[in-house]
């Protein structure tokens, strides 16, 4: 069964990929979001002819030898590319199979806990503790992510006092049975990140997200070995050898694959399985609702070092205007702070027919 032709619906922000093997079995995936438009380009251009021919399930064989083929462009466009071609085959061999993701790698259909995740910055403390209240009043949620400091910001807050003051305002807000997670998107120096952390002990929080700019390791590694609270990072990350150095040297607490920033399903098993073998928990990054999010459910549902609960964001429309009507059936029903993996085949989900028509179409096919 081998791949007979890779297809690409786009817009800027959105690209799904659906992959047709000779017999007619097919798959639905999607790349990272954000220029989606130019990763369906290098998809094309770079993945799809070492692909097209090749066995449909030979998923591994392919995450390896892309990377080989293309080895001057060992960067991220390349992997979010990969991880359309990856996540459209695991889609075909679930249906192919009748089974949904999850069970094909060892896990079981079922409930997850998630935590409610805000984007926002431009939201005073008050405003962010009301909101997230009354998400934990309708929907159950318990537990909730927020944003301090400035995303890169060297140290300058999103607006003087800003990080001092939401922090032990959502203490408050929320009682003790209530996780809270913040994210700093890369904004400390070391020195401040640690004076910062241990403000977030005082006030009861248990996960310090990318206090240091990601990609200096050391500058991590400092601020993890001086603080109790678990730091957490990797959402960035898509080079294996980064990858064997971060859990090698241990420079966080908990690791943070994307799945469509890391090239796919394939990629992330083995990240999260060399994190397992070093005693590390995956919570994993899935910051909007696209297809990324049902990707990291079937994930956690079967890795044996699945962190406590899944990233679920809160934005809708007015934050991500361009999530609205991607799916035939919402496939995210939040129900007393849990979502659920279904026994459908594949990742369960199908791809909105409108949407689609309003899409860039691309094919690229075996027979040329």
């Amino acid at each position: 069964m081998d791949i007979a032709s890779i297809e690409t619906f786009a817009n800027q922000f959105v690209c799904f990929v659906r992959v047709r093997a000779d017999d007619g079995s097919e798959g639905w995936g999607q790349v990272a979001p954000y220029n989606a438009d130019i990763t369906a380009q290098v998809l094309h251009r770079q993945v799809a002819p070492y692909a097209l021919g090749k066995s449909a399930l030979d998923i591994d064989g392919l995450v390896d030898t892309i990377p080989e083929r293309e080895h001057k462009f060992p960067g991220s466009y390349l992997r979010r590319a990969i991880g359309g071609l990856d996540t459209a085959l695991w889609d075909l061999r679930g249906k192919r199979e009748g089974k949904p993701v999850c069970a094909l790698i060892g896990g079981t259909p079922g409930r997850l806990r998630a935590y409610a995740s805000s984007m926002k910055r431009d939201i005073t403390p008050a405003d962010e503790a009301e909101r997230l209240g009354r998400l934990r009043d309708r929907f159950g949620f318990d537990a909730f992510k927020f944003r301090i400091g400035a995303e890169c910001g060297h140290d300058i807050d999103e607006w003087p006092g800003r990080t001092e003051e939401i922090v032990p305002t959502m203490r408050r807000a929320m009682d003790d049975g209530v996780a809270l997670l913040v994210d700093a998107n890369s904004g400390f120096s070391p020195n401040h990140a640690i004076e910062i952390g241990h403000m977030l002990q005082d006030n009861g929080i248990s996960h310090y997200e990318e206090p240091c700019p990601y990609w200096e390791y050391e500058q991590t590694k400092q601020v993890a070995d001086a603080l109790d609270i678990d730091v957490t990072g990797g959402e960035q990350d898509c080079s294996p050898v980064d990858w064997r150095r971060m859990i090698a040297d241990r420079v966080v607490d908990i690791i943070q694959p994307d799945i469509c920033y890391l090239g796919g399903l394939t990629m992330t098993l083995r990240v999260a399985g060399l994190a397992a073998k070093a005693g590390i928990p995956c919570t994993p990054h899935s910051a909007n609702l696209s297809m990324v999010t049902i990707f990291t459910m079937h994930l956690l549902r079967a890795i044996p070092n699945a962190g406590k609960y899944l990233e679920f964001s809160i934005e809708g429309e007015d934050y991500y205007p361009w999530q609205d009507g991607l799916f035939v059936e919402d496939p995210y029903v939040i129900d007393g702070g849990h979502v659920t993996v279904t026994d459908k085949p594949g990742w369960g989900v199908e791809v909105s027919p409108e949407w689609l028509a309003r899409s860039c179409y691309q094919v690229s096919r075996q027979d040329g």
